[in-house]
Formats: C-alpha cells, sequence, structure tokens
C-alpha cells in the first residue's frame, strides 16, 4: 500500500505538470493573441488606406472630368462624354420628379392655382451644368401654376 509520502509526492508530481501545462498553454495564448491583434490592426490600417483610396480617386476624377469634359480629343472623352449624358439623365428624371410633386402639391390645395404668387430662383438647364449638389438641404421646385417654391425633399415623400 502506497504511504502517505508516495501519494504526496504523486499528487505534487501532477499539480506540477498541470501548472507547466497551463503556463505553456498560456504562453501559447498569449502569442496567438498578439498576433492576431497586430493582423487585426495591419488589415484595420489597410482598409483606412484603400478608404483613401478611393476618395482621392473620386476627387481626382471629378475634378480631370470638371477640366476635360468638352475636350473631345483626349482618350477620356468618351467617358467624360458618359458622364455627362447620365448627368443629362439626372436632370431629366429629376424634373419628372418635381413636376410630379408640384403636380400633388396643386391637387392637395383642391385647386388649379394654390393662389400664392411667391417667385422662385430658376435652376439651371441640366445638372451637368450645376455647381451645387442636389441635398435634401438646398433641392428645391417651384409649384407650376404659381411659382411657389416647394421643397421636393418633404418629410411626408417616401422617397
Amino acid at each position: 500500500m502506497a504511504t502517505y509520502d508516495d501519494l504526496k509526492k504523486r499528487a505534487k508530481g501532477a499539480f506540477d505538470s498541470i501548472a507547466d501545462a497551463s503556463a505553456e498553454a498560456y504562453k501559447v495564448a498569449e502569442e496567438k493573441t498578439r498576433i492576431l491583434a497586430r493582423k487585426t490592426k495591419l488589415r484595420a490600417s489597410i482598409v483606412n488606406d484603400k478608404a483613401t483610396i478611393r476618395r482621392l480617386s473620386v476627387e481626382l476624377g471629378t475634378k480631370y472630368y470638371s477640366k476635360y469634359k468638352d475636350d473631345e480629343s483626349s482618350e477620356f472623352g468618351p467617358l467624360c462624354n458618359e458622364i455627362t449624358e447620365a448627368y443629362e439623365k439626372i436632370a431629366e428624371k429629376e424634373c419628372e420628379i418635381a413636376e410630379l410633386k408640384a403636380a400633388a402639391y396643386v391637387k392637395s390645395n383642391n385647386s388649379e392655382k394654390c393662389g400664392s404668387e411667391a417667385e422662385c430662383t430658376d435652376e439651371c438647364e441640366s445638372a451637368a451644368e450645376c455647381e451645387t449638389e442636389n441635398t435634401p438641404e438646398n433641392k428645391t421646385d417651384c409649384c407650376p401654376e404659381c411659382n411657389k417654391e416647394i421643397n421636393l425633399f418633404d418629410q411626408n415623400d417616401n422617397m
């Protein structure tokens, strides 16, 4: 039969080996965590750098388009023409939206004319000629009946 000292030695040996295994597991986990944290930080930095490249590429393209959109002879002339055509299509669609909005405005007042004689500001002929961007803060149009200014991005509009 095993004596108390033998049992004590076996228990101490088992605890020592468990402690050694735990310490080793801790070191491995610590190293893996350090590597994972560094990789995550590098990936985040790469995402930020790619976002910077995209933003600057868009800015560069916008400036190039603004400067050379009328130069048919450049190698990018066809692309500039496509962009100009897209701006014109946008302007046509925005005009249609304004007409629909104005018609709904007139109809909601239960009359053919809404009675107000407010002046509205002139809109440019096409979106390609616009210097300002149409945003909810500055995009307005006018009632075709009375020229009263109508906000195209009305809170009640489900667009």
